[in-house]
């Protein structure tokens, strides 16, 4: 099928603003050649690409599937002009990391000041969301690169993965649990505690979660959240026992505001890493955060 990439360039910008008046504008076209383009675009696919009412614009099913093929060829061409502009130099541009705030704040910190201090033409964009989120923006093309929890149950289909650091989850609490210092615990002792874990389709969610299915035991958390450093917070002040990466709580742990529980059951390591993706080029700014990792 021969069609004019003119089409999907008009389609791609009434489809990201749902406006027809608005991709006129950034196109400097107007909304009625913007309409004919889109009419002529619908005729050739032989489908409706929008649905059209007197005051709002939507995506049908197959505009929207559309959309998702279009965007990203959209923003491979994007980051085609940005790796052209930063050939050689490293005097301008940015670098879009996708991370949680977690591994930004106990694993990238020391590293953005380093990269700031390196290159400071480059702006630091940083998306701050779930592993498997920022798994999902990288394969978008939305981010450079992300650095996650690496998931084992992800085969990271055209990703490359570069294992950076080891993980060791511990259970957690503060002296409002002391009768449980240096006490053997079994995880069905685990599982009668109130829990305070991170929300479902997290990785550290997920890896806890499959801890226990392996055991073949229920439970229950007493408070869930979006935040590790907020679980933490709570355990410090005593309403329940949190599970996190023992890296992460070093100085809790040094000045005994919390303490490790322990357990009959051994929990594997879990690795953080980087991930890139196999079809786009990496940027020359996120190589060279990649080398200061």
């Amino acid at each position: 099928m021969d069609i004019n990439f003119e089409l999907y360039k008009v389609f791609y910008y009434v489809a990201k603003h749902l406006s027809f008046s608005e991709a006129a504008n950034d196109l400097y076209i107007s909304q009625s050649a913007v309409s004919q383009a889109i009419k002529l675009l619908e005729e050739k696919l032989k489908d409706k690409l929008f649905v059209r009412s007197t005051k709002q614009v939507h995506l049908s099913p197959a505009g929207a599937l559309l959309f998702t093929h279009v965007e990203q060829a959209f923003l491979f061409l994007k980051l085609g002009e940005r790796n052209i502009n930063e050939l050689h130099s490293l005097e301008q541009g940015e670098l879009r990391i996708g991370a949680s705030d977690t591994i930004c704040k106990h694993y990238l910190l020391p590293y953005f000041k380093k990269f700031n201090q390196l290159y400071p033409k480059i702006k630091l964009n940083v998306t701050n969301r779930s592993s498997p989120v920022c798994t999902e923006l990288l394969a978008k093309g939305l981010v450079d690169i992300s650095v996650v929890n690496l998931d084992p149950s992800n085969s990271y289909y055209k990703m490359t993965v570069s294992k950076r650091k080891n993980l060791h989850d511990v259970f957690i609490a503060s002296s409002t649990f002391k009768h449980l210092h240096n006490h053997q615990l079994t995880l069905e002792d685990i599982a009668t505690l109130p829990l305070l874990t991170l929300e479902k389709n997290t990785t550290t969610r997920c890896f806890l979660d499959s801890i226990f299915l392996k055991q073949n035991i229920l439970f229950q958390p007493e408070i869930q959240l979006g935040s590790v450093d907020l679980l933490i917070e709570l355990a410090k002040i005593g309403l329940g026992i949190a599970f996190v990466s023992r890296e992460f709580i070093q100085q809790e742990l040094a000045d005994n505001q919390l303490f490790t529980l322990t357990l009959t059951t051994e929990i594997p390591p879990r690795e953080l890493g980087i991930i890139t993706h196999d079809c786009l080029p990496v940027p020359l700014a996120a190589q060279k955060f990649i080398e200061l990792l």
